[in-house]
């Protein structure tokens, strides 16, 4: 896991590091596969030993047992391939760049212009990118063909009818079957498709537009200029450093264990991947934080987030068994819980008076663009969701240009009120940009799952915040030693799909939102 991991920092910070890259491939090649063999056969012996099963080990156990059924020898060069063609996805997504304002920039770095008050400027902006995410179109379309040809490969080895039930039971999901992500898709377009569009109708009238147009749907609306957290990646450190220490003193003395040990890559350049995430040094029980900052508050969220799945690392490092800590043995669904449960325990420490990066109206400005986002957000996942779903289910005639046309489809259910009038074929290709779809099938799902656990703990905080964070800390020191629904339990939350745990949540978001405006128009 350790050089897994450190192979996949190193080909991150710097695509263009052929040596790293050279390594990776030898490792994919040559030493992977031995070592998951090797794995098998340390889980057949293990399974078949007849040991009593050590407390805390009975989740980790059923997950090593579905391993050892899933393995196939036949299987591990696909798997190997399969992640050197996500190396592909990754070295074209970071070798984007276009010009802007007459410099060669990558693409995170116009990002931050889709803020610009000026709306030529965001629409300027917004096309400059599109544009050069299209270019990759035909590479795109090839890398595509081979992944989904592998996968159905992977699936029939394993004797599965398809790649969907193959990757559910990889990804160890026991406690809900793709029938709860339709019926997710479903609440989620009963509940926070319409109160995205009141939001979005507030966003059209203060904008002053007759539609909303894709580039405006970032842009904040109060008609101030955007919020500018910070000048420099050590003034990011530092300032959140205070705002875990707020949340819990624990938490700030873990991040700047990780400055001391230079475990953080936050700042964006040439030639990084991109995105964000946390890998765990294994050997060293320590996370690594990467993400792209560019002065923008997403940074803040990003690396707020980011921190929350590294204390996760943290805290659960004292459980004995490697099992009960491995990334892949944690249900992703409350990892992420985690890290969107810490966006929001931040939100009361944003202000500078905390230590944090803003005046109290930018603040208040900063939170309601973070629950707009997270409302916003819902219905994109579950478009996200919906795709997959799709393209696994019709596996034969799911090429990309026909994701393309269903994605058009998820476009006009879940966002009915943007317009995308003479952009037909931006809109069909607006998912290519979403990483998950190509490098990590049906992993996203979990955001959405997360985010309704993260909502309630922030909830539970409004009420008692040392309660809600105490409880948080407790669900994260499992690990993996529980299953999904009694971590949600642990941390005082429901494990839910339904319409109506939905509801709730979106309206104490709207209902903080409204009690935020005057506030952030002072």
């Amino acid at each position: 896991d350790e050089v897994n991991n450190s192979y996949t920092i190193a080909t991150t910070v710097n695509t263009a590091d052929e040596e790293a890259e050279r390594g990776y491939t030898r490792y994919l090649d040559t030493i992977q596969p031995q070592a998951m063999a090797a794995e098998q056969r340390m889980r057949e012996k293990l399974l078949a030993s007849g040991l009593e099963t050590p407390e805390g080990f009975a989740v980790p156990l059923r997950k090593l047992r579905a391993g050892a059924e899933l393995y196939r020898k036949v299987n591990i060069p696909i798997l190997s391939e399969l992640r050197k063609l996500g190396m592909e996805y990754e070295k074209l997504a970071g070798a984007r760049t276009a010009l802007w304002e007459g410099q060669e920039l990558p693409l995170p770095q116009i990002y931050p212009f889709l803020l610009d008050p000026d709306r030529s400027v965001r629409e300027r902006a917004w096309r400059t990118m599109a544009a050069r995410r299209m270019q990759d179109t035909p590479a795109l379309t090839d890398l595509w063909r081979r992944m989904m040809a592998l996968r159905r490969q992977l699936a029939t080895n394993a004797g599965f009818g398809s790649y969907r039930d193959y990757r559910w039971r990889e990804l160890y999901r026991f406690d809900y079957a793709p029938a709860d992500a339709k019926r997710f898709q479903d609440a989620i377009a009963e509940v926070a498709v319409p109160a995205a569009r009141k939001l979005n109708e507030r966003r059209r009238q203060r904008l002053g537009v007759e539609a909303l147009r894709p580039w405006d749907m970032e842009v904040n609306t109060s008609g101030k200029p955007r919020l500018q957290p910070y000048a420099t990646g050590a003034e990011l450190e530092e300032r959140t450093s205070a705002i875990f220490s707020r949340v819990d003193p624990q938490f700030g003395d873990y991040f700047e264990t990780m400055r001391a040990e230079g475990l953080l890559d936050l700042e964006s350049r040439a030639n990084k991947a991109p995105g964000g995430y946390s890998l765990e040094y294994s050997v060293r029980r320590k996370p690594f934080i990467f993400m792209n900052g560019v002065g923008a508050h997403d940074d803040v969220v990003t690396l707020l987030h980011e921190g929350g799945h590294s204390f996760h690392t943290f805290e659960m490092a004292s459980l004995p068994y490697l099992q009960q800590r491995q990334e892949q043995m944690l249900p992703m669904e409350f990892a992420e819980v985690a890290s969107m449960g810490m966006e929001l325990l931040a939100t009361p420490y944003l202000t500078r008076e905390q230590g944090g990066f803003y005046t109290e109206a930018e603040a208040a400005r900063a939170r309601i663009e973070h629950l707009d986002s997270i409302i916003r957000f819902w219905p994109y996942m579950a478009m996200i969701d919906a795709l997959q779903h799709w393209a696994y289910e019709n596996e034969e005639g799911a090429d990309l240009a026909a994701c393309d046309d269903y994605w058009a489809t998820l476009v006009d259910r879940y966002w009915p009120d943007q317009d995308w009038s003479g952009l037909d074929e931006q809109k069909r290709a607006s998912w290519h940009r979403q990483g998950h779809v190509f490098t990590d099938p049906f992993y996203y799902i979990e955001y959405g799952i997360a985010e309704l656990g993260a909502a309630q703990v922030w909830a539970n905080a409004l009420n008692d915040q040392a309660g809600a964070v105490a409880a948080y800390r407790r669900a994260l020191a499992l690990g993996g030693s529980a299953t999904l629904p009694e971590l949600f339990t642990a941390a005082g939350v429901r494990f839910a799909f339904d319409a109506e745990t939905l509801r709730r949540a979106i309206d104490l978001m709207l209902e903080t939102i409204d009690q935020l405006e005057p506030v952030a128009e002072g």
